[in-house]
């Protein structure tokens, strides 16, 4: 693994590592990011967010890169519908006034970024 690779995979285990801890520092964000179909919102995200630590914490381990890169990868998919119910809430005007629109649409291609750093990982341990 070369060292940008290194510096990339390390940087983004503290990413996820923050962001799952955000979720208890934070909590009423992701509450109010949750779509209202789904239920428990609560343990949805303390979930998550336990999750997000651990999958962070797993890319800093040589043996468990590999999965924890995959399981980032299912994550970004799991969480992506909160973030199009957070569009078309501020699109009908009902939550999200403060945020700017182009800023939701930032938001879902930059969970596109995020996947494909995340297969960016999975791709060098395969090839090593």
């Amino acid at each position: 693994m070369s060292i940008l690779e290194m510096i990339s995979l390390y940087l983004m285990a503290m990413a996820y590592i923050y962001a799952g801890i955000s979720h208890f520092t934070n909590e009423k964000f992701f509450l109010k990011i949750m779509p209202p179909y789904l239920p428990y919102h609560k343990e949805i995200v303390a979930i998550s967010g336990v999750v997000e630590i651990t999958l962070g914490g797993m890319l800093c381990l040589p043996y468990t890169q590999f999965w924890a890169a995959w399981g980032v990868i299912a994550l970004l998919i799991a969480v992506y519908p909160a973030n199009i119910y957070m569009l078309q809430a501020r699109l009908k005007g009902e939550k999200f006034r403060k945020m700017p629109v182009w800023g939701l649409w930032v938001r879902l291609a930059f969970q596109l970024v995020l996947l494909f750093w995340a297969y960016s990982h999975t791709y060098s341990w395969i090839n090593g």
